[in-house]
């Protein structure tokens, strides 16, 4: 009965859009996110650090775990169980176990503008992707991402430029350096019957 409201409210995109800002006005009050934009939506915000600044419509997805000091920028999407992690203890302290080391200060971690980060992929604190990047499934980013680029593996190198050209970057920038505005969200993925 519920999928069917929701199917019902996502071809009615007003509607869609009513339910999605209703439900998430509560999850960002539950979890005490008062960074995150009206548009940025979530289902699971159990393990998401209370001063993540989450831009306009930003998806975080399921199981995801993300450390204080983190930026997401618009457009940006996390898949299920991405980590956002690091920088947890310090074990240069000789003669001190590192669990009794303290942890250092904590470096901003920034994820720009329609950036996509695929599912399992972990992402060292301190880091920025740069824009319209994509890293892969299982990636481990352990340094910055320069923009419009792809990257996989561990740790995650290059696999080759996201646009085939220059004129199709810029026309994509372009488009990144207006203000946010709402299109048509995928259909989620159906993992049960």
């Amino acid at each position: 009965m519920i999928g069917k409201l929701k199917s019902i409210a996502r071809n009615q995109t007003w509607l869609y859009l009513k339910l999605r800002h209703g439900s998430m006005a509560v999850r960002r009050l539950r979890y005490g996110l008062k960074n995150a934009h009206p548009t940025f939506y979530s289902n699971d915000l159990k393990l998401v650090s209370k001063d993540l600044i989450a831009h306009e419509y930003s998806f975080v997805g399921k199981g995801c775990v993300i450390c204080p000091k983190v930026e997401i920028g618009a457009y940006v999407m996390l898949g299920p169980r991405v980590l956002i992690v690091g920088d947890d203890h310090r074990f240069d302290e000789p003669g001190v176990p590192m669990i009794f080391s303290g942890r250092p200060e904590k470096r901003k971690t920034t994820l720009e503008r329609d950036v996509w980060i695929g599912a399992g992929a972990t992402i060292m604190s301190g880091v920025t992707i740069g824009r319209g990047s994509i890293i892969a499934a299982g990636a481990v980013v352990t340094k910055d991402v320069p923009p419009y680029e792809i990257h996989a593996g561990v740790p995650a190198k290059k696999l080759r430029d996201r646009f085939e050209n220059e004129e199709q970057k810029q026309i994509h920038e372009e488009m990144l350096s207006q203000t946010p505005q709402v299109g048509k969200f995928c259909e989620p993925v159906q993992t049960q019957g």
